[in-house]
């Protein structure tokens, strides 16, 4: 029988539709990708880009040009401008202001076809290393309140280019979506004086029912009121309200192994599907939230969705997580 679930964390109800059950060999494939005659974020194409505002290089390399491992440079195409004023303002009932933010491309590795799932785990740590340095450099500019990372995997979720690459984008304000966790488990925190994605991850644990993988740092688990099939979230098992206060040396080995183990399973089990994965953490002068658990939403793009979902704010999940977990337990990597 069909499953109302409800997120603990902001009160959003999910559909866990058993009856329409779909195993991982039923859902829809990624569409063959258009190939382009040259590709402006391989080695050597260097002069296609904004110059880099990041690398970590071949010592003796030189910026703007080969001998990068990571690099990273601003959107040619960006959604936000950095240059100008906010100018906020009021036109009666609406509100407006300039589109003033940030918004870059961390070209992940210089081997083009390479993904996540292909790469060892130096590159991806090197990943996340440009994570850090970004986010710690473009705070330091007052306009922004908080930024987001994202990877867009495929045609389906959102990438243009099929170099593997992520983006991140400076905001002037924080997003909503953001904000509901923030508040939701500032909610669950005045009630019990606990964090509640600390409080899930010991469910979690003791359960055993969820948990598809976990090492010394690092848990990543099949949410109990998942939106999407095979959704995952990678969390730190210890409380932290920011990605950014990791260590590069040892905690970010770490999270580049059980995103390597992860992105491996779906290769396996789901055919290399095209997928989000989106960061959440504390806004910017409020890196030391106890109400609120930094972590990884991993989002494949199997279903689409329709009028229901759009029109109510609820999802229909045709995979239970239990039975998800099951699937990605059994998939050796």
């Amino acid at each position: 029988m069909p499953e109302l679930r409800k997120d603990p964390i902001i009160d959003r109800w999910v559909i866990i539709s058993t009856e329409r059950g779909k195993r991982p060999v039923f859902f829809i494939e990624e569409a063959p990708s258009t190939k382009t005659a040259i590709c402006p974020l391989c080695p050597g194409n260097e002069y296609m880009t904004p110059p880099e505002v990041f690398a970590i290089r071949t010592p003796g390399s030189s910026p703007n040009g080969p001998g990068w491992h990571t690099r990273v440079v601003p959107n040619k195409f960006p959604a936000l401008r950095i240059e100008g004023d906010l100018d906020k303002e009021g036109i009666g009932i609406f509100d407006k202001m300039n589109g003033i933010g940030a918004h870059e491309v961390i070209i992940e590795t210089p081997n083009h076809g390479e993904t996540i799932a292909d790469m060892d785990l130096k590159t991806i740590q090197n990943i996340f290393i440009a994570y850090k340095e970004r986010v710690t450099d473009l705070y330091k500019d007052k306009r922004f309140k908080y930024i987001m990372i994202f990877k867009n995997h495929g045609s389906v979720a959102g990438a243009s280019l099929d170099h593997s690459h992520s983006q991140l984008i400076a905001l002037p304000i924080v997003p909503r979506r953001v904000l509901e966790e923030i508040n939701g488990g500032l909610t669950y925190y005045k009630f019990k004086d606990r964090c509640i994605f600390c409080d899930m991850i010991n469910q979690e644990l003791d359960d055993n029912e969820r948990v598809v993988y976990q090492n010394e740092l690092f848990i990543a688990l099949s949410p109990f009121a998942s939106r999407f099939p095979f959704e995952i979230w990678i969390l730190p098992k210890k409380h932290e309200s920011n990605f950014i206060t990791h260590s590069q040396s040892e905690s970010y080995f770490f999270l580049a192994e059980c995103m390597s183990v992860l992105m491996k399973k779906y290769v396996r089990l789901l055919n290399a599907p095209p997928y989000n994965f989106i960061f959440h953490m504390a806004p910017k002068n409020e890196s030391e939230l106890s109400h609120f658990h930094w972590h990884i939403e991993i989002i494949p793009r199997l279903t689409k969705m329709a009028g229901f979902e759009w029109g109510t704010g609820f999802y229909i999940n045709p995979t239970p997580p239990e039975e998800a977990t099951i699937y990605l337990k059994e998939t050796e990597v």
